[in-house]
């Protein structure tokens, strides 16, 4: 019940394509790639700075 099949996933990009039109569908794309590339380095310099406030806090 938790796995997509080939039919399924064809279906969901064919309602895609319905609803967006295929003009549009490479912009969201797009978006979408911008997104979690800012999401990653977000989370990277969040991890990075914890790094150096756990250093910071052992050097006390």
């Amino acid at each position: 019940m938790g796995r997509f099949g080939v039919t399924e996933i064809l279906v969901i990009l064919a309602v895609v394509l319905l609803l967006f039109g295929g003009k549009k569908i490479p912009e969201l794309m797009k978006g979408l790639g911008s997104g979690l590339k800012e999401f990653k380095n977000a989370s990277k310099d969040e991890t990075v700075a914890e790094k150096k406030e756990d250093s910071v806090n052992e050097t006390k």
